[in-house]
């Protein structure tokens, strides 16, 4: 009987899911996004596998500590639109900030995420709280530096 060995053999799915915590206090924002976004894909992982979730959630506390670097402060303009016609909307970083700080790190993160159903899903995975308390003690999440 004839062997294929060329076959591609891909690791089962993961049954329980991993969770990280992250204090973003005094960290750089691109540094940091590209980090959780590398973590979320499953990319440290040795079964890591492109089409597949590794079901890894992460809980990022102290979001409104974030800080970026140079002029990038008064630059950064984060555009939303409502749909309709002159529904344009235009924030400064320090604006949005103040107003809410975890959408510029969801922003930052997302963007890092494929562009697809995948991408989708590894975002709800994802948790941002703007200050150093978050509900998900029971899940015991391991710390990341």
């Amino acid at each position: 009987m004839f062997l294929n060995h060329n076959k591609t053999h891909t690791e089962k799915k993961a049954q329980h899911a991993k969770w990280y915590i992250i204090d973003a206090k005094d960290k750089t924002l691109g540094r940091l996004s590209s980090k959780i976004a590398y973590i979320l894909k499953g990319k440290n992982s040795t079964i890591y596998t492109p089409n597949h979730n590794q079901l890894i959630n992460i809980i990022i506390i102290n979001s409104k500590f974030i800080h970026i670097t140079g002029k990038k402060k008064e630059q950064i303009i984060y555009k939303r639109h409502s749909g309709r016609p002159g529904g344009l909307k235009q924030e400064k970083f320090n604006v949005l900030q103040n107003r809410l700080p975890n959408r510029i790190v969801e922003k930052a993160i997302k963007g890092m995420l494929p562009k697809n159903t995948l991408g989708k899903k590894l975002f709800t995975q994802l948790k941002i709280y703007s200050t150093d308390t978050h509900p998900h003690q029971a899940q015991k999440p391991v710390i990341l530096h």
